[in-house]
C-alpha cells in the first residue's frame, strides 16, 4: 500500500511538472512592446503620405505583394509567385490563397487591384506608374500592364518605407475621404487597435495571421507576432525617451540623441543599435521667392560647410557620412558615382558672396522651417541659418511640430528653405527630393523628366547606370536640391527585447519581450 501511494504521488508530481511545462510553452512571449517614438504621424494611410513615422508604425499592419530580404533581393510576400513576360511589359502575380484581412474577409485579386491602382497615383507610384494598370485575371491572379519595360518596377513594388504599396480591402478604399482611408485594415501580424491623439497608437496581435514559411530575412519570410501589443508612445522630448529606456518604462526608444548614446552604452540593461538613417537634404522653394533664381541656390550651396551642419545634427562622424552621391553609402556597391564631387562641401564664403551679388539679392527675408521633433533637423537648421547670415542674408527660423511642418512644406507661400531627412530608396529615381511637386520644393523640368524616363525605360538597373551619371550631372548643374550628407540613427532597446531588426525602418514582428 505504501508503495502504491509513493507511485501515485510520483505520477502526480510528473503530471504537475508536465502541465507546468506545457503552460509555459503556450504562454511564451506575449506582453506589450512599449516604444518611445519621437514624432506622431500626420496620417496612418501609407498610400498618401511620405512620412517615415507612418510606415514605421503601419508596416506591421499592412503588407505588400513583394518585399526585400536583407540584401535587397526581391522576394514575394502576399504574392505566391510572380512572372515577367519576355517583352517586359506585363508582370503576372499569383496571389497566396486563404489570406485573411483583419476584418476576417479573404484577400482577393479585386482588393489588390483596387489597392495598387490607388497607390500608383499617390507619392509612391506617381510618375513611374502613372500610365500602368493593374487588372484582375481571376480571384488569385493580378496582372500589371506596363506601356514599356521599366527597370525600376520590381524594386519600387518591394518598397517597405515611406509611401509603400500596402494592400487593403477594396471596400475600405471605396469609402476613403479627402484625407485618406478611415479604416486601417491589412493582412499583417498586427492589427490596428487605437489611436489616442498626441499620446499613443496601439497595435494588437492578429490571431488569424497566416505567415510565409520561409526563414525570416530582412522584410521577407516568416513573420510572427510574439507580443500581444505594440504601443507607440509619442515622446517628442528626447530626454524623456532616454529616461524612459533607462528606467524600463519603454522597451525601445526611437531616435535616441547622439549625445546620450554613450550614456546608454554604459548601462548594462540597454543595447544601442546604430542603423542607417537616411539622407539629409536642403530643399529650396523653387516655385515662389528668391530661390526660383538658380544663382541664389548656387550661392547657398557654395557657402555651406557640410561637416559643420552634419556635426550639429549628428555630433560625431560615426553617425554621419560626407557624401555627394544621391545614394547612401550602403548602396554604393551598385550606385557609386564621382560626378558632382567637385561641387560638394565647398565652404567658400567669398564665392558665395559674389554669387549672391550676381543674383540680385537685396535683403529679402529667408524663412527656414523646421521641427524639434527631429533634433538633427533642428540643429542643422540653426547652423545653416548662421552660415547664411554670415553671407549677409536675413534669415528667420520658424519651428513647428512634425505634422504642422509637413503641412507647411506643401504650401509654396510658407517657406524658403526646409532641411529634411529622407529614407533610403531602392534606386535613384524613387527619391522624393527629385520628384515633381512639394516633396522636392517644386522641381519642374522637361529635360530632367526625360532623363528620368530614359533611366526607367532601360531593361535592367545595370543598363541604367550610365543614365544615373547624367542625372547626377544635371542635379549639379541645376541645383534642384542641395545634399548635405547621409546619417545613421540610434535606436536603443532594453536587454529583455530579443531579435530587434531594421531594414529601411523598424521591424517589430519576430520581436519578443521577456
Amino acid at each position: 500500500m505504501k508503495l502504491v501511494k509513493i507511485i501515485c504521488f510520483s505520477l502526480f508530481l510528473f503530471a504537475l511538472v508536465a502541465c507546468s511545462s506545457e503552460s509555459s510553452t503556450e504562454t511564451e512571449g506575449g506582453g506589450d512592446l512599449n516604444v518611445a517614438y519621437s514624432a506622431q504621424p500626420p496620417i496612418l494611410d501609407p498610400h498618401v503620405t511620405t512620412a517615415i513615422a507612418t510606415s514605421d508604425i503601419m508596416r506591421p499592419v499592412f503588407e505588400t505583394l513583394l518585399t526585400a530580404d536583407s540584401e535587397y533581393n526581391i522576394k514575394p510576400m502576399l504574392a505566391e509567385s510572380y512572372e515577367q513576360s519576355e517583352d517586359g511589359k506585363t508582370i503576372t502575380f499569383k496571389l497566396r490563397e486563404g489570406i485573411k484581412f483583419h476584418n476576417g474577409e479573404e484577400m482577393l485579386a479585386d482588393d489588390v487591384v483596387a489597392s495598387m491602382n490607388r497607390w500608383k497615383d499617390g507619392p509612391g507610384g506617381k510618375g513611374q506608374f502613372t500610365d500602368t494598370s493593374f487588372e484582375a485575371e481571376d480571384d488569385y491572379t493580378v496582372v500589371l500592364n506596363l506601356p514599356e519595360p521599366m527597370a525600376t518596377t520590381l524594386s519600387v513594388l518591394s518598397m517597405g518605407s515611406g509611401p509603400f504599396p500596402a494592400i487593403m480591402p477594396k471596400e475600405v478604399i471605396e469609402n476613403e475621404t479627402e484625407t485618406g482611408v478611415e479604416e486601417y485594415i491589412g493582412t499583417g501580424p498586427f492589427e490596428f487597435d487605437e489611436w489616442k491623439q498626441d499620446q499613443y497608437i496601439q497595435l494588437t496581435k492578429y490571431e488569424e495571421y497566416q505567415s510565409r514559411s520561409e526563414e525570416a530575412d530582412g522584410m521577407s519570410g516568416k513573420r510572427e507576432a510574439l507580443v500581444d501589443n505594440i504601443v507607440f508612445n509619442f515622446v517628442s522630448d528626447a530626454s524623456t525617451r532616454v529616461a524612459g529606456i533607462v528606467s524600463g518604462e519603454y522597451d525601445l526608444a526611437h531616435a535616441v540623441p547622439f549625445d546620450n548614446a554613450e550614456q546608454l552604452e554604459a548601462d548594462s540593461n540597454v543595447n544601442n543599435h546604430i542603423i542607417p538613417g537616411g539622407t539629409m537634404v536642403l530643399l529650396t522653394n523653387k516655385k515662389e521667392g528668391i530661390f526660383t533664381n538658380e544663382i541664389t541656390r548656387e550661392a547657398v550651396r557654395s557657402a555651406l560647410d557640410m561637416e559643420a551642419v552634419l556635426t550639429a545634427g549628428f555630433t560625431d562622424d560615426k553617425y554621419y557620412t560626407l557624401n555627394h552621391n544621391m545614394m547612401m553609402p550602403h548602396q554604393e556597391v551598385q550606385w557609386f558615382s564621382d560626378t558632382g564631387k567637385e561641387e560638394y562641401n565647398l565652404n567658400d564664403t567669398d564665392k558665395a558672396k559674389q554669387l549672391l551679388e550676381e543674383s540680385g539679392y537685396s535683403g529679402e527675408e529667408v524663412r527656414i522651417i523646421t521641427t524639434r521633433d527631429y533634433e538633427d533637423q533642428y540643429n542643422a537648421s540653426i547652423v545653416v541659418q548662421e552660415q547664411l547670415e554670415q553671407l549677409g542674408m536675413v534669415v528667420s527660423l520658424e519651428v513647428y511640430d512634425w505634422p504642422t511642418l509637413l503641412e507647411k512644406k506643401e504650401n509654396e507661400s510658407e517657406y524658403d528653405i526646409n532641411i529634411m531627412g529622407f529614407g533610403s530608396m531602392p534606386e535613384p529615381t524613387s527619391h522624393l527630393f527629385i520628384s515633381k511637386g512639394p516633396h522636392s520644393g517644386w522641381t519642374d523640368s522637361q529635360e530632367f523628366d526625360s532623363l528620368v524616363q530614359e533611366f526607367r525605360s532601360q531593361p535592367t538597373l545595370e543598363d541604367a547606370k550610365p543614365v544615373y551619371e547624367e542625372i547626377q550631372q544635371w542635379n549639379i548643374a541645376n541645383i534642384p536640391f542641395i545634399k548635405i550628407g547621409d546619417y545613421n540613427r540610434v535606436v536603443s532597446t532594453r536587454n529583455n527585447v530579443d531579435n530587434f531588426q531594421f531594414l529601411d525602418g523598424l521591424i517589430l514582428w519576430n520581436v519578443s519581450v521577456d
